[in-house]
């Protein structure tokens, strides 16, 4: 087979790189504005890569594509290199973003290896801000994708109910079984929680239905929690359906719902009840802001905003705001620093003294979220968290990124 790279195994590397920092900071990764999304495809005795730039504007021109190869996020010398060069030709516009996808050999990709990709300068490839993929099971095994109703790569593992998708398969055997699984709205706990207080959902969830179709036709799903399987392959992925218009909160129970952080259950209930709850939210935000209607209006586009920003990035079993790392996300904003070592994710945040932090992610990866991690709660959190969310109630929080 001809592959769309050559490999060079190389043990020697400019002094940069034989140097490079094993502390490096992954914050980039939870900017969606700046993160590189990577998917995978398993292609016989290949693996196809795809990324996406978030915004074709910032691809430096006359650059080629690195991709560096480490044993584990904190190694300090890269396994192996390569270039992908000519990128004019395979770069593809994706309204404001760009994608290019290219083949690897999968003899030289092992399990928990840790690729970094960047188009400019070498050292670009070894900084935080580069696509980092840790390679699991399902990205060596895989051999299909999510696409939208126009066949292009979706480049994530939810939608909103009855939104168009399809699945590129490669390969001549197209059945395709999809299994649903129940939705979960278990919210994560506080920081200093000894265990859940909102309750807990069942490690093993039991199979509601299945249904079989062709892999290249355009499917539609109601909401719930899926496992895509693709002939008879034991390699199964998981899709997250949303009602209405997820990521985006268009109903006035979508709005309330991720107030269970900042809010009591009566205060909740009473927004619930309400005879016109859309117009409830709005009232709570004002009497937060002190009837200061620039401030609240501030305080809603930062919190759902962050909400949103929470469901793209961590959306896989449940709602990416309902997860441990949305947790954080919606209260203290996006992690200042992200430090990485293999199976932990460290997120610091040292700006603001009364939220001045860190706090640890240790992986749980499951067969429905391969990139799932809990944090590790500690009963130091307490303070920090009840002044975090005080900065919400007296309405503090009222400009982007605090």
């Amino acid at each position: 087979m001809k592959y769309a790279l050559l490999f060079s195994l190389l043990f020697t590397w400019a002094v940069g790189a034989l140097h490079a920092n094993p502390r490096r900071d992954f914050a980039t990764q939870y900017r969606p504005g700046r993160r590189i999304l990577v998917d995978t495809r398993r292609e016989g005795d290949s693996v196809r890569v795809y990324l996406q730039f978030p915004d074709r504007n910032l691809i430096r021109a006359g650059f080629p594509l690195h991709i560096v190869a480490w044993a584990n996020y904190d190694a300090r010398r890269p396994m192996w290199q390569d270039t992908v060069r000519q990128l004019r030709r395979r770069l593809r516009p994706v309204d404001k973003a760009a994608r290019v996808e290219f083949s690897l050999p999968a003899s030289r990709l092992r399990t928990s290896q840790v690729l970094s990709m960047a188009i400019g300068p070498a050292e670009d490839a070894l900084s935080g801000d580069a696509a980092w993929l840790e390679l699991r099971p399902e990205h060596l095994a895989r051999t299909f994708i999510l696409t939208d109703s126009l066949n292009q790569p979706l480049m994530r593992r939810y939608l909103h109910a009855r939104e168009v998708f399809g699945v590129s398969a490669y390969g001549p055997d197209q059945r395709l079984t999809v299994y649903r699984y129940p939705l979960s709205s278990v919210a994560a706990a506080p920081p200093m929680a000894a265990s859940s207080t909102q309750g807990t959902q069942s490690r093993v969830l039991s199979l509601q239905d299945s249904a079989a179709f062709r892999a290249d036709q355009l499917l539609k799903l109601p909401a719930g929690l899926f496992l895509l399987r693709v002939g008879s392959s034991p390699v199964r992925s998981g899709l997250l359906v949303e009602d209405n218009q997820f990521p985006e909160l268009t109903t006035a129970d979508e709005l309330i719902a991720p107030l269970i952080y900042l809010t009591t259950s009566q205060e909740r209930k009473k927004l619930f009840d309400a005879p016109d709850p859309k117009k409830a939210v709005d009232q709570f935000w004002l009497a937060v802001a002190s009837n200061s209607q620039p401030i609240a209006r501030q305080l809603i586009r930062t919190y759902y905003g962050r909400t949103m920003e929470a469901s793209q990035l961590f959306s896989t079993h449940k709602a990416g705001w309902l997860t441990d790392r949305g947790l954080l996300y919606l209260v203290l904003g996006p992690p200042e620093s992200v430090y990485r070592e293999a199976g932990t994710e460290r997120w610091v945040y040292r700006a603001d003294v009364e939220r001045s932090g860190s706090f640890i992610f240790r992986a749980k990866p499951s067969t429905f979220a391969p990139d799932n991690y809990e944090l590790v709660r500690r009963p130091e959190y307490e303070q920090l968290w009840y002044a975090a969310v005080e900065q919400w109630r007296k309405g503090r929080t009222a400009q982007p990124g605090r």
